[in-house]
């Protein structure tokens, strides 16, 4: 039985695409493996959002070379779509795959024989406007939540990214198979570990649109969580990032009373300057953001809501990022996740002047990322005293394990093989010295 290994970088879309992609493996009789288990063939699933992807790729190539010199090494993923030639040319790899081809890798590779390594790697990718299909992907086995795809592609041309070229136009599944695919996942937990939480994922989730069929409306996103909080057996659905333009009142207001969709919006907002969010083409003002974290705040006051945030894009002038600053401080809001810019052949950014200097980018950051602790200890400390439900992880260090709350709030406990992929109900006590928030240990009691 030959042996596939995957490593993969980036977002949670990737790791569901990942997991079903090693699905295709094990029903054609493969035996899936770690890393450095000497696995005939290794897949890696790349990024370009991520920084330096060039160098993670060049270094995961040669970890695997180093575990088997005779193994196979097929690269996939958004860097394989935007760069096929330039990884075919890394020593070591054998198979380069594009978007519209990556979940035919196990017919494509045929056989799996190592070309001459004077000729390169082999090149299966399409132009992206080739990239039309839907193929729903979700996680097992991976990790304690699921992520379960219910969109690909993006259709905003947004100044400083690449993801439309990587993985071409916006397109869903009908809600129909999406709800399938949920009930699969359920379904496991006959057999396996029960899944308890399902994260939606997706390049724009925001902009799911089930294909309309004659004489019935097109479905957006708003009518698929509403479908998919009818699915019994999963105890969470959470939602990984919405764009606050596509984040309507009907979709608050839905989660709001859901039975199943967790208190938890992750929102980006990018910049907090107007005249910086008309450079980077995004279709939405300061204005809606604000009013979106108060309406959320509104029906939610326990809800917790992170933020995406770029800094140095080109054009942000000081006074734009202070602005920025200033408007995030003044937010309701519970974390950031902040991105330094960084500079992306066949961008419209490269064109807007002035480009800000890199030790001014990472000045910019280091603001807000004491800025981002700040507020989550806020959000923590207005979390103490209450009860919550955890879904704790298989995550142990130092005999302490972790997990999290609905509203995102993460736990630590001691350590209690019985309590893993479990949702328990506890009392949040106090934040210990590492930013956790312990809890009550009586409430764990068995």
């Amino acid at each position: 039985m030959k042996k596939v290994a995957f490593y993969t970088l980036g977002c949670k879309l990737n790791y569901a695409e990942t997991s079903t992609i090693g699905r295709m493996f094990e029903q054609r009789g493969y035996q899936k493996v770690d890393f450095n288990q000497n696995p005939d063939i290794f897949i890696i699933n790349t990024c370009s959002v991520t920084e330096n992807a060039d160098k993670k790729c060049r270094k995961i190539v040669r970890e695997a070379q180093a575990v088997n010199p005779d193994g196979y090494v097929a690269i996939i993923g958004c860097y394989a779509q935007l760069k096929p030639q330039e990884i075919a040319d890394i020593p070591g790899v054998d198979a380069v795959l594009g978007a519209a081809e990556k979940f035919r890798l196990i017919d494509l590779l045929d056989g799996f024989v190592k070309p001459a390594q004077l000729q390169g790697g082999r090149v299966f990718a399409s132009p992206i406007e080739e990239a039309t299909e839907y193929h729903v992907s979700y996680s097992l086995n991976d990790r304690t939540r699921t992520f379960l795809k219910v969109q690909d592609g993006c259709d905003y041309p947004c100044a400083y990214c690449t993801i439309p070229l990587a993985r071409g136009k916006s397109r869903s599944d009908t809600i129909a198979n999406v709800v399938q695919a949920a009930h699969e996942i359920a379904a496991r937990g006959r057999y396996a570990e029960a899944v308890k939480e399902i994260v939606l994922t997706g390049v724009n989730i925001g902009d799911f649109s089930s294909p309309a069929h004659e004489g019935s409306p097109k479905q957006g996103f708003y009518e698929l969580i509403q479908a998919l909080d009818e699915v019994e057996g999963i105890a969470r659905f959470r939602i990984s990032s919405i764009e606050p333009n596509l984040l309507t009142d009907d979709i608050i207001a839905f989660v709001a009373q859901s039975k199943r969709f967790v208190p938890h919006f992750h929102v980006p907002l990018q910049s907090g300057s107007n005249k910086v969010l008309a450079l980077m083409r995004r279709r939405y003002r300061r204005e809606l953001y604000a009013e979106r974290v108060q309406k959320i705040k509104t029906l939610m006051p326990h809800a917790c809501i992170g933020v995406d945030v770029i800094v140095g894009h080109p054009g942000e002038t000081k006074e734009a990022f202070l602005e920025t600053y200033e408007f995030l401080n003044q937010l309701d809001i519970s974390y950031l996740h902040v991105f330094t810019y960084s500079e992306r052949p066949n961008t419209a950014a490269l064109d807007i002047k002035p480009v800000v200097p890199v030790s001014q980018r990472v000045d910019r950051s280091k603001m807000l990322h004491i800025l981002s602790e700040k507020k989550r200890r806020a959000f923590y400390e207005a979390q103490l005293g209450k009860v919550q439900t955890v879904l704790f992880e298989d995550d142990v260090q130092n005999g302490q394990m972790q997990g999290f709350t609905q509203n995102y709030v993460r736990v630590t406990a001691k350590y209690d093989p019985l309590l893993i992929n479990e949702l328990k109900t506890v009392q949040l006590t106090q934040i210990n010295a590492d930013g956790l928030v312990e809890v009550a240990e009586e409430m764990l009691v068995h």
